[in-house]
């Protein structure tokens, strides 16, 4: 696995549009201009590509070819040191057709960052090239005020000022940020409270002890207390289960190439209903991905309050994943619903979880 070297101050950072860019609908506009500001302010020079501020793409930016353009111009030019994405979307799966994976796996590395449709890049990278990148915050977020705690730990993390990332005290389900009032800080109302379903196998290298589920609402007083290694991999749901199976799809090279490590999955949704969930889980179990799995990290889904046939979000993992005597926690600080935990997809992952608390520590190995 490759790694970009941290960030110095004087870099320069990139700024593109694989998916959704920042034309002109808000929050996201104004809230990515003020980015802009807040980087160059913690001394950081910027570059923002063409297609940020177009909007005659489907589901994106602007045309494939343009996006896939636009990829390969950050990545394998010295224009830029790092390179974060604007926004999600919904079809960046189509620039991956136009992106130059062999010359990225030879290029000097540099960090991209982004979640949701990004996972496109993020994962393809870390499975195609051996490239580390961050699953974590787009862009824009840097422009909310004043910035909540979990955006300046991410920077942390980009200047390598530390390597544990940690949960937050509580998380947002309604935004306050309007057209009028694009900046506003994360409304976080809603308690932080992590669940963990753990049939514990003799000899699965999980340290600690805990069996069964943690309840959601605290009432369990058994006290948790897991350690679990692996090399982490994931991001949104609905865009793996859409790669898998494609030529994108080197999933089973990676997991063999470090079979040693094994794999920590971190995973989210975005779209997907409680059955949707199963399907998707089923297609990926099924395909091979994760058969040296150590652990299973869910962030919070976006359809988190759903439920269909009997099944919510959690039950649904738990129908098609319990039976593989691995951890598997919820609720955590990835992906759709603030704040987040940035993840490093590609680096070995220590997870460390006590009752109500849970920390990664990466190892960039």
């Amino acid at each position: 696995m490759r790694y970009p070297e941290f960030l110095q101050k004087n870099n320069r950072l990139g700024f593109i549009a694989p998916s959704f860019g920042c034309a002109s609908l808000e929050p996201y506009h104004t809230r990515f201009q003020e980015a802009v500001n807040y980087f160059k302010s913690i001394g950081y020079d910027t570059i923002v590509g063409d297609n940020v501020y177009l909007e005659d793409g489907i589901g994106k930016s602007t045309t494939p070819e343009k996006c896939g353009a636009e990829i390969n111009d950050f990545f394998l030019t010295d224009k830029c040191d790092a390179v974060f994405s604007v926004g999600g979307g919904e079809t960046m799966c189509e620039d991956l057709n136009f992106v130059d994976f062999d010359a990225l796996a030879k290029a000097k590395p540099k960090w991209f960052m982004g979640y949701s449709d990004n996972t496109n890049l993020i994962y393809t990278r870390a499975t195609i090239c051996d490239l580390a990148s961050i699953y974590g915050p787009n862009a824009s977020s840097f422009g909310t005020q004043p910035l909540h705690p979990f955006l300046t730990d991410t920077v942390a993390l980009l200047e390598g000022k530390s390597l544990t990332v940690h949960n937050y005290d509580s998380w947002e389900i309604e935004s306050l940020a309007t057209p009028e009032n694009p900046l506003a800080t994360l409304n976080c109302t809603e308690p932080f409270q992590m669940s963990v379903y753990h049939q514990m196998n003799q000899g699965d290298g999980v340290s600690g002890s805990r069996q069964g589920v943690i309840s959601p609402d605290g009432s369990d007083d058994n006290s948790l207390d897991l350690c679990v290694q692996g090399r982490m991999l994931g991001g949104c749901l609905d865009i793996l289960t859409i790669l898998c199976g494609t030529k994108f799809d080197h999933t089973k090279e990676f997991t063999e190439k470090y079979d040693a490590d094994g794999t920590i999955f971190f995973l989210e949704s975005c779209d997907l209903n409680p059955l949707s969930i199963v399907r998707s889980l089923w297609q990926l179990r099924n395909a091979g991905w994760f058969r040296n799995t150590k652990a299973f990290l869910f962030g919070r889904p976006l359809h988190i309050k759903e439920s269909l046939m009997g099944l919510d979000c959690r039950a649904a993992v738990i129908h098609v994943l319990g039976d593989m005597g691995v951890p598997i926690f919820f609720d955590l600080d990835i992906g759709h619903l603030p704040p987040q935990m940035p993840i490093i997809c590609g680096a070995v992952g220590t997870v460390r979880a006590e009752d109500n608390s849970i920390s990664i520590t990466y190892a960039l190995k």
